[in-house]
C-alpha cells in the first residue's frame, strides 16, 4: 500500500472543534428551543420522585461527568482505530456528520422523552408512546442487546488489564476514591463539590504515579497481577455493587472523577498534537473500501457505519439517556449541554483516536490489527513496530481488536515530546489503563440501567417490581442480570461478541430515533419530525443492510450458525418494532392528525 500524503493531523483536530462548536450554537440549541421547547420551571424526576437513592437532583457538571463516563466506552476508541483501514478521511468525515446530526440528536431528544415520561426507560417509552406490542417487542431486544454490550465492553477491559498490575490498581484506587468524594459531595459542606474534585484529582494522580512504581517482585504487583478469570470476577462484583447502591455513593462520583482522567488524557492527546503536527501516514482513502479489508471484513459502505458506532452514534447511549440520567437531571435547561455536548465530545475523542491510528506507519498498523497468517498475505513489512514492541516489553503483532494499536499510538505521540524520548513504555501502559476506566465506566452504568429493565418486566407480572427502589426486587433482578452478561463474558470472546454488538448497538441506535419520532408527532412537532426522524430511517436500513452482509458473507459461510441466529433474531425483533412504529405514524398523521400536547 503506497503511504498517506503527509496530511498535517492537526487540520482533522481544527475541522471538528470549529463543525462541533458551531453544530452545539446552532443545531443543537435550535433543537432545544423550537422542537422540544424545554422549560426550565417544569418539575423534573430527580424532585418529583427524589428518593436519595435512584432518583437524586444533581449539579449539572455532576450529571454531565456521570454520562459522559457512562456513554464513553469502547466505541470511540477501538470503532475509529479499526476504520482506519478505509484510510482517515471516511471515518473523519462520518464521526463529524454522525455526531452532529445523528449521535447528539438521538442522545438530547431520547433524555428529554425521558425526563417527560418520569424517567422511564425507552421500552416503556416505547409502549407508552406507539403501542404495548411495541413496547414488549422493545423491552425483549433491548434488555438482549444491554446484555451483548455488556458482555463485549467487560471482555476488553478484561484484555486491556490482564497481567497489568499498574493499570488494575488504578482502576481499584478509582473506586475507593469515589466512595470518598461521594461522601464529600453528599455533605452539607460549602463548596462541596470544588473540594471533592480537587481532592479526587489529586488522589487519581497519585494512584497513576504509584502504579508506575510497582516492582514485580513487590506483594502489591502480585495483589493486582489477576489473572483474565479473577478480573471476571472482579468487575461482576463492582457492577452488582454499582448497580444497587445509592448513585451518590459509588456511581455518579466514580464516573465523575473519571471524566476528569478521560477529558484530561484528550485535551493532553490533543496538545500533543498541536505541538507535534505529526503527518497521518495512513492515505485518505485506502484499497480496502471495497470490501476483503485484513481488518473488517466488509466494504466502506456499510460497515464503516457499525464499525465506528458510538463515535457517532450510538443505540447503547439510549440506556443511558432513559435510565440513570434522567433520574438525576436537576432541570430541563440542563439537557442540552448534558445529551447532545457530551455526544460532541465522544466525537472529538472519535477523532482523537482516529488519528493516533493514522500517525502510524500503515504497514505497522496492520500488522498490529490482522490476523498473523492475514497479514503474511498482504505483502507488507513492519517498519517500527519491531523497535516500539522492544521499546514497550510487549509483543504487537497480530493484537486484533484496536485497543493496542491505539495504545501504540498514543504512546507514539506522547513519547515524541521533548523529555519525554524514554518514556514509550510508561505512556503504553498508560494508555492500556486509560482504556479500560474509559470502558468501565460504561459497565456500571449499564449495569443499572439493564436492573432498571428487568425491574420494568419483571413488573408488568409482579406490580412491586416496578419500585425501583424496592431492595429485594433491586438485587434479586441486579442479580439475573447481572450474572445473564457475566456468563457471556467468562465464555466468549471478542472476536465472537463484538461483531454481534456493533450491528444490534445500531440497530438500536435507528429504533430509539424512531420512537421518539413517534413522540414528536404526537406534540404536534410535525414540521420538525425530519430531526429525528431522517436519522432514524438511515441508521435503520443501513444496519440491517450490513447486518444481512454480515450473515451472509461471513457467518455463515464460516459456520458461525449461532452468531448467524442471534444477529437474525435481534434484526427480526428490530423489523417488527420497525413495522409498528410506521402504522403509528400513519394514525397519528391520517388517523387522529397529529396534534396533541406536552406530558
Amino acid at each position: 500500500m503506497p503511504p498517506g500524503t503527509g496530511t498535517d493531523a492537526v487540520v482533522l483536530i481544527i475541522f471538528a472543534l470549529c463543525v462541533f462548536t458551531l453544530a452545539y450554537r446552532y443545531y443543537g440549541l435550535f433543537i432545544a428551543k423550537k422542537v422540544l421547547q424545554l422549560d426550565s420551571q417544569r418539575k423534573v424526576p430527580s424532585q418529583e420522585f427524589a428518593d436519595g437513592v435512584d432518583y437524586v437532583k444533581t449539579d449539572r457538571s455532576v450529571v454531565f461527568g456521570h454520562h459522559f463516563a457512562a456513554i464513553a466506552a469502547a466505541g470511540p476508541l477501538l470503532g475509529p482505530v479499526l476504520a482506519a483501514q478505509f484510510g482517515f478521511l471516511p471515518g473523519t468525515l462520518w464521526i463529524v456528520i454522525g455526531a452532529v446530526l445523528a449521535g447528539g440528536v438521538h442522545d438530547m431528544v431520547v433524555l428529554f422523552a425521558s425526563v417527560r415520561h418520569k424517567a422511564e426507560s425507552l421500552a416503556k417509552i416505547a409502549q407508552e408512546e406507539v403501542g404495548d406490542w411495541a413496547g414488549v417487542v422493545a423491552s425483549i431486544a433491548f434488555l438482549f442487546i444491554l446484555v451483548l454490550t455488556l458482555a463485549g465492553l467487560s471482555i476488553a477491559v478484561v484484555n486491556a488489564l490482564f497481567a497489568s498490575a499498574w493499570g488494575a490498581m488504578v482502576v481499584g484506587s478509582t473506586i475507593i476514591i469515589a466512595f470518598i468524594m461521594g461522601f464529600i459531595m453528599k455533605s452539607k459542606f460549602r463548596g462541596n463539590i470544588f473540594w471533592a474534585s480537587l481532592i479526587g484529582v489529586i488522589l487519581l494522580a497519585a494512584a497513576i504515579y504509584a502504579g508506575s512504581l510497582i516492582q514485580k517482585d513487590s506483594w502489591v504487583y502480585h495483589l493486582f497481577n489477576l489473572s483474565k478469570q479473577q478480573l471476571s470476577i472482579s468487575i461482576l462484583i463492582y457492577a452488582f455493587l454499582a448497580s444497587v447502591l445509592p448513585v451518590w455513593v459509588l456511581l455518579a462520583p466514580r464516573d465523575y472523577l473519571s471524566t476528569y482522567l478521560k477529558i484530561i488524557t484528550i485535551i493532553g492527546l490533543a496538545m500533543a498534537i498541536c505541538l507535534l503536527r505529526p503527518v497521518l501516514l495512513m492515505p485518505a482513502i485506502t484499497p480496502y473500501v471495497s470490501g476483503q479489508g485484513p481488518v473488517i471484513q466488509g466494504s466502506l459502505f456499510p460497515f464503516l457505519f457499525i464499525t465506528i458506532a458510538c463515535g457517532a452514534i450510538s443505540g447503547y447511549h439510549s440506556t443511558i439517556a432513559s435510565g440513570t440520567t434522567p433520574k438525576m437531571i436537576a432541570s430541563e435547561r440542563d439537557i442540552p449541554f448534558v445529551g447532545y455536548v457530551a455526544m460532541l465530545l465522544e466525537g472529538f475523542v472519535a477523532i482523537i483516536a482516529l488519528i493516533s491510528a493514522c500517525v502510524l506507519v500503515p504497514s505497522d498498523y496492520f500488522a498490529i490489527n490482522s490476523a498473523p497468517d492475514i497479514f503474511a498475505k498482504l505483502g507488507l513489512h513492519p517498519q517500527n513496530l519491531p523497535w516500539i514492541a522492544q521499546e514497550v516489553h510487549e509483543h504487537l503483532e497480530g493484537r486484533t481488536g484496536g485497543a493496542v494499536s491505539l495504545a501504540v499510538g498514543m504512546a507514539y505521540i506522547f513519547s515524541s515530546m521533548p523529555l519525554m524520548k524514554k518514556l514509550m513504555a510508561y505512556w503504553y501502559h498508560f494508555a492500556i489503563m486509560f482504556e479500560a476506566v474509559f470502558i468501565l465506566s460504561a459497565v456500571d452504568a449499564g449495569t443499572r440501567v439493564g436492573r432498571f429493565l428487568l425491574q420494568e418486566m419483571v413488573g408488568n407480572f409482579i406490580p412491586k417490581f416496578k419500585k425501583v427502589n424496592w431492595l429485594p426486587g433491586g438485587l434479586l433482578c441486579s442479580v439475573i442480570f447481572t450474572l445473564s452478561w457475566g456468563y457471556l463474558l467468562c465464555t466468549g470472546s471478542i472476536a465472537t461478541i463484538w461483531p454481534l454488538f456493533g450491528m444490534s448497538n445500531q440497530l438500536l441506535a435507528g429504533s430509539a430515533l424512531l420512537i421518539v419520532t413517534t413522540m414528536l408527532i404526537r406534540l404536534g412537532k410535525i414540521k420538525y419530525v425530519w430531526v429525528t426522524a431522517l436519522p432514524g430511517l438511515f441508521m435503520t436500513f443501513i444496519t440491517l443492510d450490513a447486518g444481512y452482509l454480515n450473515i451472509m458473507n461471513n457467518y455463515l459461510p464460516k459456520g458461525l450458525y449461532l452468531l448467524a441466529g442471534l444477529s437474525s433474531t435481534i434484526m427480526a425483533l428490530m423489523v417488527i418494532l420497525f413495522v409498528i412504529t410506521l402504522r403509528k405514524w400513519y394514525q397519528l398523521f391520517f388517523v387522529t392528525q397529529a396534534g396533541g400536547r406536552f406530558l
